[in-house]
């Protein structure tokens, strides 16, 4: 099976289909000032452009993992996430807390769909 490569990076790339499945990289917001809400609509969009790139939609998402800074704006993610998300094709989705990679971002997100 042929794998290729999306967004190709020196340390990573933001997509990789294998055969009819996609993963991408952990998604964050460009602009950092935005708060959860603002940052949870750009990382969603990044999501939308990688998944056209692969020749699929948000309608194909299997799986979502995603990271907040901090669980107490769980409900003001889960206002964007809702508002996005494809009715009737919610994908299995994992959220948990965790401390990323600088303070500014506030969410990161990363999904595996087909194709």
């Amino acid at each position: 099976m042929s794998i290729e490569r999306f967004k190709i990076g020196p340390r990573m790339s933001q997509a990789v289909a294998h055969g009819d499945t996609l993963y991408l990289a952990g998604q964050v917001a460009s602009d950092t000032s935005a708060d959860v809400a603002g940052q949870t609509r750009q990382i969603l969009g990044q999501i939308d452009a990688l998944l056209a790139a692969a020749g699929t939609d948000k309608t194909k998402i299997l799986s979502a993992t995603v990271w907040l800074a901090d669980i107490g704006t769980f409900a003001e993610l889960n206002s964007v996430w809702d508002a996005w998300v494809a009715p009737g094709h919610t994908p299995a989705r994992a959220c948990v807390e965790a401390k990323l990679v600088t303070p500014a971002y506030k969410v990161e997100i990363a999904v595996i769909a087909a194709r």
